[in-house]
């Protein structure tokens, strides 16, 4: 079992019957999804699921997971998702996947959000990977001059040639910043610049921090934050 496995399953076992259920996206969320539709299967877990991305949502639908939509649920107990970087504060940076803007939606009406990933994305300081940020097409052009001017260098996300398309018809500029010191102050910025929809820092969300070593050897990491 790889550490991303190891991790996921630890943290599925965090999930109770009747409880309301975030499902992630990404390679580490993927075993996460397998783990909680083998429960179901094998034991008969109740729970009512919300999924991230459009991909989430149809491998939890295979497995025989049950879904909902906004609509019906407005609170989550729990989401089970990966970072691209987590630091010792539990700050992170998603969004590697595409779908950072319904990453964040789910986060904010979570109670319990629970981080995995394998030591590789334990950091000192966030920056090494380059920062997603999802922007509207029109004039994409000009927020990422808006972006450069922040300090980073972007690059238009491309896939097959040709702008990355997110599921909800966006593109992604993924920024270099190096080194981000204050994150906190950083999504406050961003944010603020007309074009942009969303961006993949996650500040004071994650509660539990669940890093898996190639060893087996699991740590976990806890943080309080006001939802």
């Amino acid at each position: 079992m790889n550490a991303k496995q190891l991790a996921a399953e630890a943290a599925v076992a965090l999930i109770k019957d009747g409880m309301k259920v975030g499902l992630g996206t990404g390679s580490t969320a993927y075993f996460a999804i397998q783990k909680i539709g083998q429960r179901v299967k094998d034991e008969g877990l109740k729970v009512t699921c919300i999924a991230t991305s459009v991909q989430s949502e149809e491998l939890a639908t295979s497995l025989n997971i049950p879904m909902a939509g906004f609509e019906e649920l407005s609170y989550l107990d729990i989401t089970i998702d990966g970072a691209d970087e987590a630091d010792h504060s539990l700050q992170l940076i998603k969004g590697g996947g595409g779908a950072l803007l319904r990453e964040k939606i789910i986060a904010y009406m979570t109670g319990h959000y629970v981080i995995i990933a394998d030591d590789s994305k334990y950091v000192e300081t966030l920056g090494k990977f380059f920062l997603p940020v999802e922007v509207i097409p029109f004039g994409w052009q000009r927020t990422f001059d808006h972006l450069s001017r922040l300090g980073c260098t972007p690059h238009l996300r491309e896939k097959q040639g040709a702008a990355y398309i997110t599921d909800n018809g966006n593109y992604i500029l993924d920024c270099d910043f190096k080194k981000i010191t204050d994150p906190g102050q950083l999504q406050t910025e961003l944010n603020l610049i007309p074009g942009v929809v969303e961006c993949g820092l996650f500040v004071d969300r994650a509660q539990t921090l669940i890093i898996a070593a190639a060893d087996g050897q699991l740590t976990t990491y806890h943080k309080e934050v006001k939802n």
